[in-house]
């Protein structure tokens, strides 16, 4: 899965190689699991070739082991890779996604979603509407 956002973010981000974005988000995961319970995980790294923070989501069809902090899998997947320098930026924008992502009915309008651009807009929204 991992490997998968690493790729998809690379394609769209020619600064960015997959194979490094994938070895700093694993690199971050040995450190402790980002799967932060409720089936949301929040996978995140910094990059020196990332010019500015950017965001992936995924709602998985089958939940997968995360080794999350209460033990249950994980379907609701926000990936945040930042630059190297994003200090407070950073740790803004990871307080921010787990804010949206601990919200029992944000989580449900999630899984109910039944399109990329609802899944699109859902999040689009809570981000905006949200305090940062």
């Amino acid at each position: 899965m991992l490997e998968f956002f690493s790729t998809f973010i690379a394609q769209n981000t020619p600064s960015l190689d997959s194979q490094e974005v994938f070895g700093r988000l694993i690199n971050r995961e040995r450190l402790g699991s980002t799967g932060i319970g409720n089936g949301v995980a929040i996978p995140h790294a910094r990059s020196p070739h990332c010019s500015t923070p950017i965001g992936s989501f995924l709602k998985l069809t089958e939940a997968v082991d995360f080794d999350a902090i209460d033990g249950e899998p994980v379907d609701l997947v926000f990936v945040l890779l930042v630059p190297e320098e994003a200090d407070d930026t950073h740790l803004a924008l990871l307080g921010q996604v787990a804010t949206i992502m601990n919200d029992a009915n944000v989580r449900a309008q999630l899984r109910k979603a039944g399109s990329q651009r609802e899944l699109l807009d859902l999040i689009s929204e809570k981000i905006r509407d949200s305090a940062f």
